[in-house]
């Protein structure tokens, strides 16, 4: 019965990346749109294997989330999603891989659905958008991590077992979300003015 949820929360997983590749592709992207976004997923990507020697400190997340405040709840998820589907081709493909993309995805669709419309002037506070990549890497990636690997490696999982899976999480969690939130203070205000002067430059993302 287990064997099934899991299937069932992979096969899930796969229609939500189709589901946002169909949304992103419905509004008929320019080319530039898609070679910005294949742009700053390639960061992404790249920040996770230059980082390889710490295996949670990593600048992904952070990047991310700059993609989504700027480009939109689409490109968020989708670069979320390719940051771990490509990552994982150095890091090893396994069964973890379609939750590190729906974990990577949903941080990036979350953020820009917060930081849109009043909430994108928050954006230009650089505390309060580290401290939010802080909190949303630490819970949002964690929780739905830990609870991956439950239910990859249980049989039978018990509300203990989801207990021990969170509670021996927090401290690669914790090091994941400061992660984001030193990446974030360094680079978003840097990152978000040049997107935002190459959007207006080029007419993208509108």
């Amino acid at each position: 019965m287990l064997r099934q949820y899991y299937l069932i929360a992979i096969v899930m997983i796969f229609l939500a990346v189709l589901f946002f590749l169909w949304s992103f592709e419905k509004r008929k992207p320019q080319t530039r749109e898609i070679v910005m976004l294949a742009v700053l997923t390639a960061m992404a990507i790249v920040g996770r294997l230059i980082f390889f020697m710490t295996p949670q400190f990593k600048p992904c997340a952070a990047v991310i989330i700059i993609t989504a405040v700027m480009l939109g709840k689409e490109a968020g998820f989708l670069c979320g999603c390719l940051t771990a589907f490509i990552s994982d081709f150095f890091f090893g493909q396994g069964p973890w891989t379609p939750w590190q993309m729906f974990a990577f995805g949903i941080i990036g669709l979350v953020s820009a659905l917060i930081f849109s419309g009043a909430g994108k002037r928050l954006i230009e506070n650089r505390l309060f958008i580290s401290v939010y990549g802080f909190f949303i890497t630490f819970v949002l990636y964690g929780m739905i991590m830990d609870t991956a690997t439950v239910l990859m490696y249980t049989d039978t999982p018990t509300f203990g077992a989801f207990l021990a899976a969170y509670t021996g999480g927090i401290v690669f969690n914790l090091i994941h979300g400061l992660s984001t939130f030193v990446f974030l203070f360094v680079l978003s205000q840097t990152m978000f003015k040049k997107i935002k002067r190459i959007k207006v430059k080029f007419n993208m993302f509108h």
